[in-house]
């Protein structure tokens, strides 16, 4: 392995062996605040709870925020201790998103951030990995509005080395069925509330994925039944289901224009209660940055079939895409791990992108 990649699998591993599942994160950004205050001016760190903004959003230059995350999901009970084997280092967090980080923190220790062509900020936030509303990237908007300054984000979430463009936004909904028990051998007597949905899951499991592209990118707008819950006794003819219902919308799609599609497909058959509500991601084809760094890098771009806070940037005007160095099928894995090589064409790329831009 090469020297830099030896350098931020250490990093990597120095992150994996501090704890910070989700609601946990005291002791990652304690870390992390230790570490900024030896490479920014004090008047550049900025920390609320858990969450930090580095760097100056007043530069007259264009401002371009490198983002991630903090947290990791809760541990799985089979995980191993951090370590590194071969051309991987396991650990969790280490593909979700710690790898990214290890990125992160190398590059604004190593560049010359007065002399690049754009502003460097790094933006690093708790509870991600819950929802919507919860997430630290809110507040910290709230209390730092100089952030809708940045000109270009790139969150650092595992996307296998692809530049991942726009997100799908993510609505759940509970469905609640009604119906009237009875004594199962006399089913005639009530209204069985689990069957009442079954008309409903037939024509989910008929209904085609429906593509929509945007600026060429192909997103899938998809509903899925995620959790079913009923029924009190095995002779008992059930009076009340609910199923949460997730439905990820393309973007270009209002929050509000998905909670109208799913109310037309339920009709009346069920009661509604819409519990977590994520809007979609712009796709950024023509901002300047995003062009730059297409064309000074040569990744590849694709869409990005899943949720992340590129939304959250979306809907505060700043446009916003996925690179990082992880690999998606190790996100949330038991014994996650990432591969060392990834870290260093991470850094590589990002560090010409942010030389040679603006």
């Amino acid at each position: 392995m090469s020297e830099l990649a030896t350098r931020l699998a250490r990093s990597t591993l120095s992150l994996c062996q501090i704890p910070s599942p989700i609601g946990e994160e005291r002791l990652i950004a304690d870390h992390v605040e230790r570490w900024a205050l030896e490479h920014f001016p004090r008047r550049e760190v900025f920390r609320q709870g858990h969450s930090l903004v580095l760097g100056s959003l007043l530069d007259a230059r264009p401002t371009v925020a490198l983002v991630g995350h903090l947290d990791t999901v809760p541990a799985h009970p089979n995980d191993r201790e951090p370590r590194i084997e071969g051309e991987r280092i396991f650990g969790l967090g280490s593909s979700d998103m710690k790898g990214g980080l290890a990125v992160m923190m190398a590059l604004a220790e190593d560049l010359p951030r007065a002399e690049l062509p754009v502003n460097l900020v790094v933006v690093l936030y708790e509870r991600e990995e819950g929802p919507y509303l919860e997430s630290g990237l809110g507040p910290l908007f709230d209390t730092r509005p100089e952030l809708k300054r940045v000109k270009f984000g790139i969150a650092m979430e595992p996307t296998d080395g692809v530049v991942q463009v726009g997100c799908v936004g993510s609505l759940h909904v509970t469905l609640r069925f009604k119906g009237r028990s009875a004594h199962s051998a006399r089913p005639w007597q009530g209204e069985n509330a689990i069957h009442k949905a079954g008309p409903l899951l037939a024509h989910l499991l008929a209904l085609p994925r429906r593509e929509v592209v945007q600026g060429a990118f192909s997103f899938f707008e998809v509903m899925n039944i995620t959790k079913a819950s009923g029924g009190r006794a095995r002779n008992v003819i059930p009076e009340a289901f609910e199923l949460n219902l997730n439905y990820r919308f393309a973007p270009g799609k209002s929050v509000q224009q998905a909670q109208q599609d799913v109310r037309e497909l339920v009709g009346d058959v069920a009661e509604l209660e819409f519990t977590d509500l994520a809007p979609s991601g712009r796709v950024c084809a023509d901002n300047p940055l995003f062009q730059e760094l297409m064309a000074l890098t040569g990744l590849p771009a694709a869409s990005k079939q899943a949720w992340t806070d590129v939304a959250r940037f979306s809907e505060l005007g700043v446009d916003a895409v996925n690179f990082g160095p992880g690999e998606t099928a190790q996100a949330h894995q038991a014994n996650e791990s990432a591969p060392i090589p990834a870290l260093a064409v991470a850094y590589e790329k990002l560090a010409t992108f942010l030389r040679n831009a603006g």
